[in-house]
């Protein structure tokens, strides 16, 4: 493993996640008895719970393998020799390289919360995709990891 991070919801979701099922299943119960009384909390907590964690699933990771070093988001995966590229975009940029400069073929895997990016650009001709735009909570350690693996740094 040369670069690994999990991209995490930020802590202030899991109060607010928290207190928003509160809200839904008081607005369910509203002093009825019965089933209605505590049915709402049981499913709501854990369903919220879940999607903020279901939210923070996503891994980018750099793995050196026995044929080489690849590039692993979620479960997508790019061997680095066919990555010619690779740049970081900062928070100021993202919403154009995600707006009017996406390119409709290109991997994506962005996360609101996140605010860099790095972007790989591939240099495969039987691949359709031109390149992989990842949010990173670190850009210039993924870079550099990136770099030292024959990739290009812009």
């Amino acid at each position: 493993m040369l670069y690994s991070e999990r991209l995490w919801v930020p802590i202030w979701w899991w109060g607010a996640g928290a207190a928003v099922a509160v809200l839904l299943a008081a607005e369910i119960h509203m002093g009825a008895p019965g089933i209605r009384a505590w049915l709402p909390y049981v499913v709501l907590l854990p369903l919220i719970a879940w999607a903020l964690f279901a939210f923070s699933r996503l891994r980018v990771e750099v793995v050196a393998g026995a044929t080489g070093a690849e590039l692993r988001v979620g479960s997508a995966h790019l061997p680095l020799d066919m990555a010619s590229k690779a740049a970081v975009v900062p928070g100021t940029a993202k919403s154009a390289a995600l707006g009017r400069q996406l390119d409709p073929l290109a991997f994506v895997q962005h996360r609101t919360w996140v605010k860099q990016m790095v972007i790989v650009v591939l240099d495969d001709p039987d691949d359709p995709t031109p390149y992989w735009l990842i949010s990173t909570k670190r850009p210039e350690e993924l870079l550099a990891v990136l770099t030292a693996h024959g990739v290009e740094a812009r």
